[in-house]
């Protein structure tokens, strides 16, 4: 009987050493349950909670460990733990008796026990506790383990697989969250009332806290029972301490998914550091003027690495890299770079910069400059460096806005979704949406020579890039955008804008001041910027040279510390000549020419030469009263070009003189505008419609 019964044991022992895993296997298995984001170096940077049934952090070797706790832990739980081999069978004994004759019963389980049920499912108790058959088998499996593991390895388990309090499972994430420190830093009183929490998880506070002082006092700890109860009434009595600070929350979520793996990314852990710090302390400078948010994105030129993810300020669950705001001036270089690449324009080309009246649709598009100001004639080199709407209105009628638009939708602003005509000439000036995302890498394609390829949160080898723009225009529209003479007459020649090194760069604020950005790039690197506020409250007297530029400026340093930023070689299809201009609007300069366009003189068209015209009210315009403004004082202003020696005549009746700007007062109905000479011959015609119920004698109705 006796040898069956060995067999028995011999047998069972056999199974549970089949199923008993290896230390490096628990590992292995061991998942945390946060998915780490790694930098491209291997450091970790973020963390995202993807199981919610438990909080587990990285396992925690026993070198690392406080002996403190591991003292605590053994007097608490498993006095005989380096004496026996897995089973205490005094002990057991003991709490045989303790259950037969004390009213308070006690258990017998091991360390190794315990490890064993938190290893199998099946070991571990249930609502009623372990059944005589759990138990047995328990003891067998804690049994091989204390065969096939050290001493060392067994605790240091049993201290990352047990469970504390609540959601809090191992050692790091206890000491984490009731602490606020790593394991390796607990003290006495921090480690008794771990200790204590292992038997009763659950227990109130001051139950746990009086479980610790007996612990202390076994312990003969120098902590005071005083101290213990007053650490473990604020260790459970707060909420739990977040195991991490949001560095690049919205790059995590995006690239990881799975629980406890750790992903790699393009990210640089300093770069991201500095860009969030430097979001977060000048959004505070612009707290009083309600801007709120802001992202930050870096691309590395060559592979479309990006470096640099800036989602928000960490006051928000937003992605404002990925978020679709308004684009503002920020198109403008790629409007020009289809004008010059068309060699409808040269840098030298002077545009008219003076008021402008357009038809779309229905009404009228009347663009303004960013300072309500006109300079007359401008080149496209002071146009678009000192970013002038009407200049740039004027190109997209000379490119034609389906061009414009194709070439957009082209460079990966997938954003565009209306077509063309939704936006209308406004798109010059950025009435799209687009992400900071999709524009920074329009303008590294400006970076790349006009080659455009994909950006990348995962590191990979880099694709061949695709021709979209034309090298030589690309070119001359960076040189325009590094030219801080060509930009000083809208911001000056000392701004955010103006690098001690090559960079080019353009800003860009959209209607009602509720987006500001400022994209950038040098030979190595693209920066973009938007600052605003992520439910759409416009900023107060916000421009991108003050809102978003300082932020570019300071990552754009950071990132040529080392090395400063320097112009790439001019491509062989571009010739420098010197230009003069006729009359002198701006002074003599060398300039850039795509091969072919190249001029020695610019001379501006005189008034005196120009067709004469209706500027406005254009032909098939439809007026509308404003029922806010008296009738005795509503104008609208007659405007016309070359009008010098013609006259105004509205429904057949002389209206004055068109040299200059009338202000006729409008009257509700259908009229014919004409431009005529003196002996009576119409050159020009406008017919338009007044809308209103307003009365001819100019009394509301």
């Amino acid at each position: 009987m006796q040898r069956m019964l060995l067999a028995l044991f011999v047998l069972a022992s056999a199974a549970a050493a089949a199923a008993v895993p290896t230390p490096a296997q628990v590992q292995a298995a061991y998942r945390t349950s946060d998915a780490q984001l790694l930098d491209r170096h291997g450091v970790p940077i973020d963390a995202v909670r993807v199981d919610m049934r438990v909080r587990r952090l990285a396992w925690t070797p026993l070198a690392e460990i406080s002996p403190a706790l591991g003292a605590a832990v053994l007097q608490a739980e498993d006095q005989r733990f380096m004496q026996h081999g897995g089973v205490d069978l005094r002990a057991a004994g003991q709490a045989a008796w303790d259950n037969l004759f004390r009213e308070r019963a006690r258990g017998a389980s091991t360390i190794t026990m315990q490890l064993a049920g938190l290893l199998d499912a099946e070991l571990r108790a249930g609502a009623g506790g372990r059944s005589w058959t759990q138990k047995w088998n328990q003891a067998l499996a804690a049994r091989e383990i204390e065969a096939g593991w050290s001493k060392r390895q067994i605790l240091e388990a049993y201290l990352n697989l047990a469970s504390f309090r609540g959601e809090l499972q191992g050692v790091r994430a206890a000491s984490n969250a009731l602490f606020g420190k790593l394991p390796s830093g607990l003290d006495q009183a921090e480690s008794t009332i771990l200790a204590a929490l292992l038997r009763g998880p659950g227990a109130a506070p001051r139950a746990v806290a009086r479980r610790a002082c007996a612990l202390a006092l076994e312990l003969k700890s120098q902590a005071g029972c005083a101290s213990i109860e007053w650490q473990t009434e604020v260790a459970l009595g707060r909420p739990l301490a977040q195991p991490q600070q949001p560095l690049a929350r919205q790059a995590a979520r995006r690239l990881l998914g799975e629980a406890g793996l750790s992903g790699p990314s393009t990210l640089d852990a300093g770069l991201q550091r500095f860009a969030l710090d430097s979001l977060r302390r000048h959004l505070r400078a612009l707290a009083e003027r309600n801007a709120g948010d802001g992202a930050v994105v870096v691309i590395d030129n060559a592979s479309g690495e990006v470096l640099a993810y800036v989602g928000n300020a960490g006051n928000s669950e937003v992605d404002g890299v990925l978020a679709l705001r308004q684009a503002g001036s920020t198109l403008k270089p790629f409007l020009y770079e289809l004008a010059l690449e068309g060699r409808l324009l040269t840098a030298a080309s002077l545009l008219d910069d003076s008021p402008v009246d357009i038809a779309a649709g229905a009404g009228m598009y009347v663009p303004q400059n960013y300072d309500r100001q006109f300079k007359g004639y401008a080149s496209v080199r002071t146009s678009l460096a000192s970013s002038l709407n009407i200049p740039a209105v004027r190109t997209l009628l000379l490119t034609g806005l389906e061009r414009f638009y194709e070439r957009l939708q082209g460079l990966g602003l997938d954003s565009l979704t209306e077509d063309a005509q939704f936006y209308g000439p406004s798109l010059a000036l950025g009435s799209a949406d687009v992400s900071l995302l999709e524009l920074a890498n329009a303008y590294r394609t400006l970076a790349n020579g006009g080659l455009q390829g994909p950006v990348t949160l995962r590191p990979r080898a880099p694709p061949a890039g695709r021709r979209v723009l034309d090298a030589g225009a690309s070119f001359i529209v960076g040189d325009i955008l590094a030219d801080r003479g060509a930009r000083s007459p809208t911001f000056g020649l000392r701004s955010e804008l103006a690098t001690a090194y090559w960079s080019a760069v353009k800003t860009g604020t959209s209607k009602d001041m509720r987006d500001n950005w400022c994209l950038g790039y040098s030979d190595r690197y693209t920066v973009g910027v938007w600052v605003g506020n992520f439910d759409g409250q416009p900023m107060w007297d916000v421009s991108g040279v003050s809102g978003a530029a300082p932020v570019w400026r300071d990552v754009m340093d950071y990132l040529h510390r080392d090395r400063p930023g320097r112009q790439g070689a001019a491509p062989r299809a571009l010739l420098r000549r010197e230009v003069r201009f006729i009359p002198a609007h701006e002074p003599p300069r060398p300039e850039w020419f795509l091969a072919g366009t190249e001029s020695a003189v610019v001379e501006a068209v005189p008034a005196a030469r120009r067709a004469p015209r209706i500027v406005y009210p254009l032909d098939g315009s439809i007026i509308a009263l404003d029922p806010d403004i008296p009738a005795q004082l509503e104008r609208i202003v007659l405007r016309a070009q070359a009008g010098n020696g013609l006259r105004w005549r509205i429904d057949g009746a002389d209206a004055g003189a068109a040299d200059a700007a009338l202000a006729w007062r409008p009257l509700p109905g259908e009229h014919r505008l004409e431009l005529v000479e003196d002996d009576g011959k119409v050159v020009a015609v406008s017919r338009f419609e007044v809308r209103g119920n307003r009365r001819p004698d100019g009394e509301d109705g």
